[in-house]
């Protein structure tokens, strides 16, 4: 076939000459066929020669035309229906999900668009829905993708089950999923009560090869309205999408509608992830330091490092408010070591007897090489380690205590001090303080600034004031904002302490000031000697 030529186009007349040698076949045989076969059976019979020797001739080959003529058409037939499945196939494989046999992301809008147009005819309104499973991707990576799949189907099979009549469901990858249906908006409270049933039956256990897996979901809705006859699918369901993140906000494993103020909220937090990934590499996120104050003496321990963002736009933002988005945009580790940088570059000007703690991400520890990058933090800035207390939050120890173990035990080798945060919001044990070699043990802010307001309060602090006492374990505590909770928190025993009673946190220039009044930043010399006694005794 030359370059350019059409396949259709000679199948097509493939096509025309077989039809046309079929016909011309059965005209021939219709013609002379009774005549010729009745004077070839004869001779036969006879043993004679035939009266028209061409005539019987001609009729062998017009039967051998009529069975090729039959031969091409049962072949025709065939590359037909098989044309015809491939394009089905192709057709099923462009527009729907493999896995499920939902539709997916790119026959959604259509389908969606017909729906609601579907609806209007009829005085009816569209629920569209969006929803993601919450903690699929660490539940896929621990028990693989097999499980994973398992989960996807019967989430599936799940919904279908409770979606009305007429409703379309798509898998736009991973492990979200949109779907829509026709309500009557005379009764509306019907999807409040459908939602409630799709929770409920999306969080029950599914049993894959002997596991029990569970899984829940966060769903958001959003629905056209009499008033606006002109709403698209894709504005439909970026509307649920809006939705389904603030339900994930709110604590996942629920369901939430959409409103108007979802928009400005998300055009902000764009804002601000755009900001993060350009404020990082120009150095807008600074460390600041909280003082950590011996109470039995009241003199200076050391400091806490407290991430804050000197953003142009916004001015200076705590944490609380960035750092969330940091881990989920996937850059919390590139920020935090280089707030780690600045810090250790910082407290190496202080005196040697000065602490610096820095709180870890939870990310972070699936990092399997982060106490390489730690050390290497450490050497780059020539800080001792014995100065360095890293704080791990409880929440780590619930994730994977294996990986926890290993990277203490690496870091501990290396002369690195580890602190247990936000002790006693019920996660760790006493069988893991046993087993990890912790160095400290930090309360957590909630009960120690409720000291004489929550009787739990006390109560919870004496416990873990006992446990360290008994495993011989110092104790930090924090959330120290009036001479009251200090007051209550000494008789409880001997503690470090922390919290705005003792000044805000400042920035490295305020910190220098204050250890220069008073006297506590050694020169150059002073310091190197006082580090090189530590670094060969850990050697």
């Amino acid at each position: 076939m030359s370059e350019g030529a059409d396949p259709s186009g000679q199948r097509n007349t493939q096509d025309f000459v077989g039809l046309g040698i079929i016909i011309a076949s059965v005209l021939l045989f219709v013609a002379n066929g009774s005549s010729v076969l009745h004077d070839f059976l004869q001779a036969l019979a006879t043993g004679s020669r035939p009266q028209e020797p061409m005539l019987g001739t001609a009729l062998i080959l017009n039967i051998a035309l009529l069975l090729f003529g039959w031969r091409r058409y049962v072949d025709l037939t065939r590359e037909v229906d098989q044309r015809r499945e491939a394009e089905e196939t192709a057709h099923k494989l462009a527009h729907t999900d493999p896995l499920t046999g939902c539709l997916n992301r790119r026959s959604i809008g259509p389908a969606l668009q017909d729906m609601i147009q579907t609806a209007r005819t009829t005085g009816h309104e569209v629920v569209a829905m969006m929803m993601d499973l919450d903690n699929f991707k660490r539940s896929n990576d621990v028990h693989g993708h097999q499980a994973g799949d398992a989960v996807l189907l019967h989430t599936a099979e799940r919904i279908r089950a409770i979606l009305p009549e007429r409703s379309i469901m798509a898998r736009l990858g991973g492990d979200e999923f949109a779907f829509a249906a026709i309500y009557d908006p005379d009764h509306a409270e019907a999807i409040d009560r459908l939602m409630i049933r799709l929770n409920a039956s999306i969080a029950r256990p599914v049993d894959v090869d002997g596991m029990s897996l569970e899984v829940t979901a966060s769903i958001g809705l959003a629905t056209t309205t009499p008033g606006d006859q002109a709403i698209l699918a894709e504005t439909l369901l970026h509307r649920a999408d809006l939705a389904m993140y603030q339900a994930k906000k709110a604590g996942r494993n629920r369901y939430c509608w959409f409103e108007q103020n979802m928009e400005s909220e998300l055009r902000f937090r764009s804002e601000l992830e755009r900001g993060i990934r350009e404020g990082i590499p120009r150095g807008e996120f600074v460390p600041y330091y909280e003082k950590q104050i011996d109470l039995d003496t009241g003199e200076l321990a050391g400091f806490e490092m407290l991430a804050r963002w000197k953003s142009p736009k916004h001015g200076l933002l705590s944490p609380e408010l960035f750092i969330p988005i940091a881990e989920e945009i996937g850059l919390i580790s590139e920020l935090s070591e280089n707030l780690i940088r600045q810090a250790l570059r910082d407290a190496r000007e202080w005196d040697p007897r000065l602490t610096l703690s820095v709180n870890i991400s939870p990310l972070q520890l699936r990092d399997p090489w982060f106490a390489q990058k730690l050390l290497k933090l450490l050497v780059e800035a020539n800080f001792p380690p014995h100065r360095l207390d890293i704080e791990i939050t409880e929440t780590c120890l619930h994730e994977n205590i294996g990986v926890v173990r290993t990277l203490i035990t690496s870091l501990k080798n290396q002369g690195i001090r580890i602190s247990l945060d936000d002790f006693g919001t019920g996660y760790s044990s006493l069988a893991q303080l046993r087993t990890l070699p912790f160095d400290q043990i930090k309360i957590d802010r909630f009960f120690v600034s409720n000291l004489g307001k929550n009787k739990d309060s006390a109560t919870i602090i004496e416990a873990i004031s006992s446990l360290g006492r008994g495993m011989d374990l110092p104790i930090t505590a924090e959330g120290i904002e009036t001479p009251e909770v200090l007051d209550e928190l000494r008789k409880f025993g001997s503690f470090k302490g922390q919290g705005f009673l003792y000044g805000q946190p400042a920035d490295a220039d305020a910190v220098r000031a204050l250890l220069a009044d008073r006297e506590m930043l050694p020169s150059a010399p002073e310091v190197e000697a006082a580090d090189e006694t530590p670094r060969s005794a850990t050697a």
